[in-house]
């Protein structure tokens, strides 16, 4: 009879001690769960659409040979870094004329985006424009179309930015797919001076280059994986190497 009674204390136990033993279990179980779920919950999640970059095509990205403000970056990566900065300054899309001719840094159009871009590599796009139309104008060589010259706008103006690009920089293929023609950095017009834009250093799975950029008001993100589904066409792709030419247009302004 003892015996009987000391086995069913034991199996008593027992039963208590795995009653223990899966309670415990449980509790562990939901508090790991509880734990993971919360600091799920808590990490942002990032759903950012899948991009590449030149070397994942084997492109070698070009630097310049010079580097205007010597501040260690070429300035083709200035010039970049310039338009990437626009970007996450992501301005307010506002045309219209400004006294003096800069728009505030939350507002601005598509050519606002090159004269900025081209400002971090230490260049002074309206202040070149300004002297190079003036002369223009001065000399009846009519490069530019301006009856009546308005430094506060002209610099603005997509077709006199082109003209200017056109004098000054390295002209290059319109052809977007020829992808490794097309660098960060580089300054693409649309439809004859429509609309004007820079080159990314990301791209898309075909190669390519996404587009930094001011189109309208619409727009969300500077920076856009359009180049290829954009409903105009690139009729102008410039590169802005230093040249001779350039070097004696800023020796005159300065």
């Amino acid at each position: 009879m003892r015996k009987k009674k000391k086995k069913l204390k034991r199996s008593v136990k027992s039963f208590f001690c795995i009653c223990i033993f899966v309670g415990l279990t449980y509790l562990l179980f939901e508090g790991v769960n509880y734990y993971i779920t919360i600091n799920k919950n808590l990490t942002p999640v990032f759903n950012h659409e899948e991009y590449f970059y030149a070397e994942d095509f084997g492109i070698n990205v070009i630097k310049s040979e010079y580097d205007f403000d010597n501040d260690g970056i070429d300035d083709y990566s200035d010039i970049l870094l310039g338009a990437q900065k626009e970007r996450d300054m992501n301005p307010t899309y506002v045309s219209k004329y400004y006294d003096g001719g800069y728009p505030p840094d939350d507002e601005g159009v598509c050519t606002d985006v090159i004269w900025r871009a081209l400002l971090e590599a230490g260049y002074y796009l309206k202040d070149m424009m300004v002297y190079d139309i003036t002369k223009d104008q001065e000399n009846n060589t009519s490069y530019y179309d301006i009856d009546y010259r308005d430094d506060n706008i002209d610099f603005r103006r997509v077709g006199n930015q082109e003209v200017f690009f056109k004098k000054y920089t390295e002209s290059l293929t319109t052809n977007i797919y020829d992808i490794e023609e097309f660098m960060p950095g580089d300054v693409v017009v649309f439809d004859y001076g429509a609309h004007i834009a820079i080159i990314s250093d990301k791209r898309n799975e075909n190669g390519i280059p996404y587009l930094i950029q001011n189109r309208d008001p619409s727009q969300e993100e500077k920076e856009e994986d359009r180049l290829e589904k954009a409903e105009m066409s690139v009729t102008g792709h410039y590169r802005f190497t230093f040249s001779n030419d350039l070097k004696r247009l800023i020796e005159k302004i300065s």
